[in-house]
């Protein structure tokens, strides 16, 4: 495929050079609203840069763009790309609500490809542990629990992401999408949420009490941290805490069946090596067996991701992660806002 690239920030670097291992794509060109940052990446890439976006919309020598800014402008971007009836990767969380992800998916053509970047799906553990899943090793499943978390760095709060009005809200919809993607993609679609949120520290005013920077009434900024429980129409439940004050680093995500269960820790880097646990329950009682499967400290999920969306392209058919997994995520997150702000069950 011949590729745009919409964003020269850091993930939009990382999409640029993991495609540069793929032979058979190609950079054609990238675009950034700061134009010398696109020219900047242009000069590295050897291929064109440009401060106009709407360029690469109507270019016909582009087959697909990579869709890499800030979260208010992943929708109209998405959307006008996929109106020319070109192939989208739009980065997570797709939108900053349902209905601009709803407006991304009524612009697409046809036969267009829309891919969301829930790069999660295809870490090797998370992509083992649904592979284990298949063959029926831990039976039907009971509940999900998730506890992911960063803790920022100096001056978090004054960055992009904690403007509510370019990022569409705080950790929830920034890593606890990621979250909801995979236990939606464990469980299917959860059908009532209930939830919490709390500005604790990035944001938060001094002097503030821990009641008054858990009250959505009193804290302007985004939340730093976000508890919530969402229930499928079966009656299975996935809990979620997603953290901005996890100090340490951590992904968890444990899944339990009748019969066993897995569990992912790590993203490599920063979160530690991957591992899975499989567990077997012992059925007339006593302690599960237990195998740990260890992967390479190396992330491997962007190239994975990369190559799912180039493989649906030439099949012609629906990727992991599609638009409407995006769409259903956003509408999970924003179920999640209102059951914080209202202090009620929200039904989806």
């Amino acid at each position: 495929m011949h590729v745009g690239l919409v964003g020269c920030g850091l993930i939009g670097r990382r999409r640029a050079e993991v495609l540069s291992r793929f032979p058979g794509d190609g950079m054609v060109v990238v675009a950034d609203v700061v134009e010398a940052s696109a020219h900047a990446l242009a000069g590295e890439l050897g291929c064109e840069g440009t401060g106009d976006w709407q360029q690469i919309a109507t270019r016909s020598d582009v087959d697909a763009v990579i869709v890499a800014t800030t979260h208010d402008w992943l929708a109209p971007v998405a959307a006008e790309i996929l109106a020319q009836g070109k192939h989208v990767l739009v980065e997570k969380p797709m939108a900053r609500n349902a209905e601009e992800a709803e407006a991304i998916l009524r612009s697409a053509s046809e036969h267009a490809i829309v891919k969301v970047g829930f790069n999660h799906r295809h870490h090797a553990a998370v992509s083992k542990a649904r592979e284990v899943f298949d063959q029926g090793v831990i039976g039907r499943l009971l509940f999900i629990r998730c506890r992911y978390g960063h803790g920022g760095r100096p001056g978090y709060d004054k960055e992009w992401r904690a403007d509510r009005q370019k990022s569409g809200g705080g950790e929830l919809l920034d890593q606890g999408i990621h979250a909801i993607d995979l236990c939606r993609w464990f469980l299917g679609d959860f059908g009532e949420v209930s939830s919490f949120t709390a500005t604790y520290v990035w944001g938060a005013q001094e002097g503030d009490t821990v009641a008054e920077r858990s009250s959505p009434t009193v804290s302007a900024g985004v939340e730093d941290n976000a508890f919530a429980l969402f229930r499928t129409t079966a009656g299975q439940v996935a809990s979620l805490h997603a953290s901005w004050t996890q100090w340490k680093n951590l992904f968890s995500l444990e899944i339990f069946g009748e019969e066993g269960y897995l569990i992912v820790e790590g993203l490599g880097g920063s979160y530690g090596r991957e591992f899975l646990k499989v567990g077997r329950r012992n059925m007339v009682g006593g302690a599960p067996q237990e195998e740990v499967l260890k992967f390479a400290d190396v992330d491997i999920s962007w190239e994975a991701e990369w190559r799912e969306f180039a493989a649906a392209v030439a099949e012609g058919r629906q990727p992991l992660g599609n638009g409407d997994d995006g769409y259903q995520a956003l509408r999970v997150v924003c179920g999640a806002y209102e059951a914080a702000r209202t202090g009620r069950v929200v039904r989806l």
